[in-house]
């Protein structure tokens, strides 16, 4: 008589084999059979929707150095943002925020530029970069900030893991600028 076991996938499955020997009253002992890890399928930032739809980690890796693989966006009021971090970790981080305005360029470069934010050539109609002091739960940042072609204003955010210090976000500044350069928001 032949018997036919199901096949159990997963990374946590375990099959349990046992038999007893006919006719020898003994019993085999009993093994774990613990099946191979199965490979996680990458899921693309774009498939948490909204804002996401506009990042996608290998450009981003390929722009910063930096790989990213889990992905989750959000709305609030005329707000969306999607935030980008390790699976592994809670820091690196990249937000994205896209917030509808009336604003214009001259508005935008006077009152939305924070103290110590650097103009920025080539990026929407108005653009800043400005570094940011660690807080409890993070190292330093990069923040880059602009008013879109379609009247927007985005942000790019990028925060470093605890003890990392401004002279590191400084030095990474320029990467968070290219990577803005690249998110397609508005640019009529």
């Amino acid at each position: 008589m032949h018997r036919r076991s199901a096949r159990i996938t997963g990374a946590l499955s375990i099959v349990l084999v046992g038999s007893s020997l006919a006719g020898c009253g003994k019993e085999e002992p009993t093994r774990a059979v613990i099946p191979p890890p199965r490979a996680l399928e990458e899921v693309p930032a774009a498939a948490a929707g909204g804002i996401c739809r506009l990042l996608d980690y290998p450009s981003i890796e390929e722009t910063t150095g930096v790989r990213f693989d889990v992905s989750a966006a959000g709305t609030h009021r005329d707000s969306n943002t999607c935030v980008l971090r390790s699976e592994t970790a809670d820091r690196p981080e990249l937000a994205l925020s896209v917030t509808k305005t009336k604003v214009d360029a001259t508005v935008f470069k006077e009152e939305m530029t924070p103290r110590g934010g650097k103009s920025v050539s080539g990026l929407g109609k108005a653009a800043y970069r400005v570094t940011l002091a660690p807080g409890k739960d993070h190292g330093a940042g990069v923040e880059v900030g602009w008013l879109t072609g379609d009247g927007q204003m985005a942000k790019l955010r990028y925060l470093f893991p605890v003890g990392e210090d401004r002279a590191a976000a400084d030095a990474f500044a320029s990467k968070v600028v290219a990577l803005a350069k690249t998110i397609d928001i508005g640019r009529r």
